[in-house]
């Protein structure tokens, strides 16, 4: 198992162009990456979450683990 190629990717890079098309491909590419920055920025939300808040045993509303 080795890695890739410069022929696969010249492959692959030729497959993505005949399925898209030229004029597709920098609107699927910016897609993606307006995909990966909202999550990269919902991960890095700055809420606290239950686990960082301390519990009280006794309170009925408690988070269960």
């Amino acid at each position: 198992m080795g890695g890739l190629g410069g022929t696969e990717i010249l492959l692959i890079v030729l497959a993505i162009v005949l399925l898209f098309g030229a004029k597709r491909i920098p609107e699927l590419f910016r897609g993606m990456g307006q995909g990966i920055r909202e999550f990269k920025d919902a991960s890095r939300d700055d809420k606290p979450e239950f686990r960082d808040r301390p519990t009280n045993p006794n309170d009925p509303n408690a988070p269960r683990v």
